[in-house]
């Protein structure tokens, strides 16, 4: 039995779109036309797919779009605190530049955590990011004192 994905990938409409695709080569004039129209995707009719679509399209709860914003400031910190620990394992004249730098990102991701925390979602965001950003201040934290013990 096919997936309601896979019976759409095949019945689906194709449609080109110049600017997503940007083409190196010129359009058919009929390829013009048809560019800009929006391909409907095949569903079957049926009380499961309204529900699989409404599902798909559904808008992003306050809560998914403050946990956006700090798994990306989380990924930045983290990047910074690897780059850091392998400058300062090198023992590298960029290591407490780098330290610097991965503590500086680390608070700015506390102080999104905090503000987010005071928020209606707050208990939803400490759920789902708080222990993260906990091991990441104490890493942060045992590596500044491993420099200092070197």
């Amino acid at each position: 039995m096919f997936s309601l994905r896979t019976i759409a990938a095949r019945r689906a409409p194709k449609a080109l779109c110049m600017q997503c695709l940007k083409l190196s080569r010129p359009l058919s004039s009929r390829a013009i036309k048809t560019s800009h129209q929006r391909p409907t995707p095949f569903l079957p009719q049926t009380s499961f797919s309204a529900q699989l679509l409404s599902r798909n399209y559904a808008s992003k709860t306050s809560a998914d779009e403050i946990m956006e914003e700090l798994q990306d400031q989380y990924a930045t910190a983290r990047d910074e605190f690897e780059i850091a620990t392998e400058e300062t394992e090198k023992k590298s004249l960029y290591g407490p530049d780098d330290r610097k730098a991965a503590r500086e990102e680390l608070e700015a991701l506390k102080e999104m955590y905090e503000e987010a925390l005071e928020g209606k979602d707050g208990e939803e965001v400490k759920r789902r990011i708080g222990q993260r950003i906990r091991e990441l201040d104490n890493a942060v934290e045992a590596l500044e004192q491993s420099a200092l013990e070197d």
